[in-house]
């Protein structure tokens, strides 16, 4: 009987075995076919980056699902059989149709419904909800925010942050790569909601450089933001949001660029995703070439006894090469439907090699004689060698936890931050042809950086809420600076400076609706700071400065509705520029010794008051923007630039002077007239007014005597920018942008317009799964700088170009995308301060 029992077991699972083999051998056996197809619009318009999901009526072993490229094409691999095919797009109504595959080749198109049917749903709460847009518009206009999209930029491609950045509505970058919006360059940079040492400490530029194009998710541009926002950046914040995939199962792409002037780079974003864990890898590296001319032709007035006239014509060039890599890796996991974890690790590392000369020629009274005084020699030449190497590291630990179902929630997260900048460079200087000597030059500089964060949210009834946190920043920047000019230190710019500053940041915020049209936010920031500077051994300069303020930060949003597609918004905000850290250190750096820049450790802040008057529109085809502004800023921090005539250089001072008001007219705009056309603009017309005086004593015939410079000055200027993409085919995109940037005046200054042509192509290959892209940045050469200075006896005409004309070439493979999951009902951290719903803090 033992043995009865024992064989029918063994019969039984051998044909369960069986039976299941035998299954998963039909299920191998199905030979898979070819099937494409594009998801549409009822305009007939693609809808890129939609989720196609295909289910097998009979057996959900043949389940799979593809990613619409941006042209809203996709492509897959089926085995034969009755399929139900769903659709989901941001912005678009879930559809779910039935295809019958049989063959392989193009099923055709599907067109799915945008929310709602003839117009756009406006804002219904103050903040944090989309007035939605088309998935295929490159912007989304929110209330406290824009929101651009640089997957659809063709132009920056393979580049780098700040090619991005040139491109983001209301934003500019000049030629020597600084950063404004609306014409002010006081922003403040964020990644991922926060500070981070990914920016770098002294050289931004390089920093920029070194972050790829192909890791930004998307550039949120807050020109005025609420009181959840840290306060500082008088001109805004720019929140540079990195990706991190939202689909289930293995995905990731590779993008490999080529141009000249020389440039490669290489870099990879793979995600993982399976339960409730999620991973993520995101990394690569390059290496660039630039290089920028600087030309000035001056003349200056010699008010000592000799009453000579100088006249000094300058031309320099730099040649610069860099190396970076970066890369972060990170997970996700998710407890349960309330409460989620993450955690990140990053590194970026950049190392700069550069090769600068400056040639000086000087005449007197017009006279160019053999002149052998080395004091005031008629000829000078410059050539610096140089390296800066760069490290950062960075940490980021979150928690998110749902309370409650009726919305109560709690985020909080930790990050810890270090950057190291070693920098050196040898300077051999010829005077009237002679070798004058070899200065050398080492900066070093240490920063660490911990930022927590505590944020909350309660829901009060159906249409308000309370929003209340906690921030805490400490920031210890470590600078040691050394001249050696021909053996011997020079200690006049010789330091070791201790710079730290501690904030404590609360903030409250209530939002709510009055019927269904009018709805508002109020809020209030205090802001307890501490900034301490130990000097260790500069000449004439006390040990040690301390300041400490504690101010308050109002803000105030309303919105109103007046019609289903149209929205008006007005805020205000109260603003601080806090000095940077280099500005209140009295030497920073010995790189051009006719021009030297000394920081004043008696700089204080400046407070701005901001107003905005906005006005919403988006139609299916086009969406309209205009926004007019007013800022008023308080103890304004000027540049004050004096030439001095004993030892022959310009020299450079940041004072508290004045006051300035700024004023315009900032208006964005997309237009689709056609399926093939895509249009983009960003218009900025704006006035400024400044005044305000800085008094000093100078010499008249060798006699001290008072003198003033005027910073009294309006004027009023424009920036404009126009994208237009032109859709070739399903698979091929060409892009033309042109900018136009109108010049400035003051009473000390005066800048030249510049304008510029770039020019972008696109070609989607192999079965969607890869994209090569061609740019030409600075198609006529024409990105550069002319401007003057005048000051007290003398004034100078400049003339700058930071990169002359470049190409490059990308080339982007994307690996087998998951299924497109729903995002949970509660999965945001809120340490983003505005980021993503599912990205992690970085």
């Amino acid at each position: 009987m033992i043995q009865t029992e024992i064989t029918r077991i063994l019969t039984r699972k051998s044909l369960g075995l069986t039976f299941v083999l035998s299954a998963a051998a039909m299920a191998f056996a199905q030979q898979k076919i070819n099937v494409s197809g594009s998801i549409v619009d009822q305009q007939n318009n693609p809808v890129p980056y939609a989720s196609v999901s295909f289910s097998n009526k009979a057996n959900a072993a043949f389940n799979d699902a593809a990613l619409t490229d941006e042209s809203g094409f996709y492509t897959l691999e089926l085995v034969p059989g009755n399929y139900d095919v769903t659709v989901e797009a941001i912005d678009f109504k879930r559809r779910t149709a039935n295809k019958q595959i049989s063959t392989a080749g193009n099923i055709g198109n599907i067109s799915v419904e945008a929310e709602s049917s003839t117009t756009l749903t406006p804002t219904q709460n103050i903040e944090g909800v989309v007035i939605s847009a088309p998935a295929s518009r490159p912007y989304r206009v929110e209330l406290d925010k824009k929101v651009y999209d640089p997957s659809q930029d063709i132009i920056s491609k393979g580049g780098n942050l700040q090619d991005v950045l040139s491109n983001v509505p209301s934003v500019s970058v000049e030629t020597d790569g600084t950063v404004s919006m609306r014409g002010n360059t006081n922003v403040r940079f964020l990644i991922n909601g926060k500070p981070s040492s990914m920016l770098g400490i002294d050289d931004g530029a390089n920093a920029m450089q070194s972050i790829p194009a192909d890791q930004i998710d998307r550039i949120e541009v807050i020109t005025n933001p609420s009181s959840k926002f840290e306060a500082s950046g008088t001109a805004g914040i720019l929140n540079i949001i990195l990706k991190k995939s939202r689909r289930m199962g293995f995905n990731g792409s590779v993008t490999g660029s080529v141009g000249y002037l020389p440039n490669t780079s290489l870099n990879t974003n793979l995600s993982w995703r399976r339960g409730n864990l999620t991973w993520f890898l995101n990394g690569g590296g390059g290496y660039r070439r630039s290089k920028g001319v600087n030309n000035y032709d001056a003349r200056f007035e010699d008010r000592g006894i000799l009453k000579q006239m100088l006249t000094q014509v300058s031309d320099s060039e730099s040649n610069n090469e860099m190396n970076n890599f970066n890369g972060t890796a990170g997970m996700v996991y998710d407890f349960n439907d309330r409460t989620s974890a993450n955690a990140s690790i990053s590194f970026r590392t950049y190392k700069n090699d550069s090769d600068d000369s400056v040639d000086n020629r000087m005449t007197y009274n017009g006279i160019d004689i053999n002149n052998t005084d080395f004091d005031f020699p008629l000829s000078k030449l410059r050539n610096t060698i140089g390296t800066n190497q760069n490290k950062s590291f960075q940490g980021d630990f979150g928690l998110d936890h749902k309370i409650d179902d009726n919305g109560q929630l709690i985020s909080m997260s930790l990050s810890l931050q270090k950057n190291l900048s070693e920098g050196e460079s040898g300077i051999t200087e010829f005077r009237n042809n002679a070798n004058y000597g070899f200065d050398q030059t080492v900066n070093n500089t240490e920063s660490n950086t911990i930022i927590g964060k505590i944020d909350y949210e309660l829901p009060i009834g159906e249409n308000s809420k309370i929003e209340a946190g906690y921030r805490f920043d400490r920031n210890q920047n470590d600078y040691d600076y050394a001249v050696w000019n021909n053996g011997i230190v020079n200690p006049d710019f010789t330091s070791v400076t201790n710079y730290s500053e501690m904030f404590n940041a609360f903030y409250v915020q209530f939002k709510s609706k009055i019927g269904e049209k009018f709805a508002y936010q109020l809020g209030l920031r205090d802001e307890i700071s501490k900034v301490d500077v130990d000097f260790k051994n500069l000449v004439d300069q006390e040990p040690a400065i301390d300041k400490a303020y504690n101010n308050i930060f109002p803000s105030v949003f309303l919105s109103y509705n007046i019609s289903d597609s149209g929205q008006i918004l007005l805020n205000y905000s109260k603003r601080i520029n806090r000095p940077r850290s280099w500005f209140l250190v009295p030497m920073r750096s010995y790189s051009n010794n006719d021009n030297i820049f000394s920081g004043n450790p008696n700089l204080n802040p400046s407070f701005v008051n901001s107003f905005e008057l906005g006005y919403s529109i988006q139609k299916r085809k086009f969406t309209i923007n205009p926004t007019v502004y007013f800022n008023h800023e308080e103890d304004e921090t000027q540049m004050v630039n004096l030439y001095n005539f004993e030892k022959s250089r310009f020299e450079t001072k940041p004072f508290n002077i004045g006051s300035e008001q700024r004023y315009g007219l900032d208006m964005n705009f997309t237009y689709d007239p056609f399926s093939w056309l895509k249009l983009m603009g960003n218009l900025d017309l704006f006035g400024y007014k400044s005044e305000g005086d800085y008094q000093y004593t100078t010499l008249i015939n060798g006699v001290a005597a008072p003198a003033n410079i005027s910073f009294d000055g309006n004027g009023f200027s424009t920036r404009s920018r126009l994208t237009t993409t032109f859709r070739i085919d399903r698979t091929f995109n060409v892009q033309l942008q042109g900018f136009y940037r109108g010049g400035t005046e003051t009473s000390s200054s005066k800048t030249e317009p510049m304008y510029a042509l770039n020019l972008g192509a696109s070609k989607t290959i192999w079965d969607g799964n890869g994209t090569i892209n061609f740019n030409i940045q600075d198609i006529f050469d024409t990105r550069s700088r002319s401007y003057y200075t005048f000051g007290d006896g003398f004034e100078r005409k400049s003339f700058m170009q930071w990169q002359p004309r470049t190409f490059s070439v990308s080339l982007t493979y994307r690996f087998k995308q998951g299924d497109k999951v729903e995002q949970p009902r509660r999965k945001r951290d809120t340490n983003l301060e505005g980021g993503d719903d599912e990205m992690p803090p970085m």
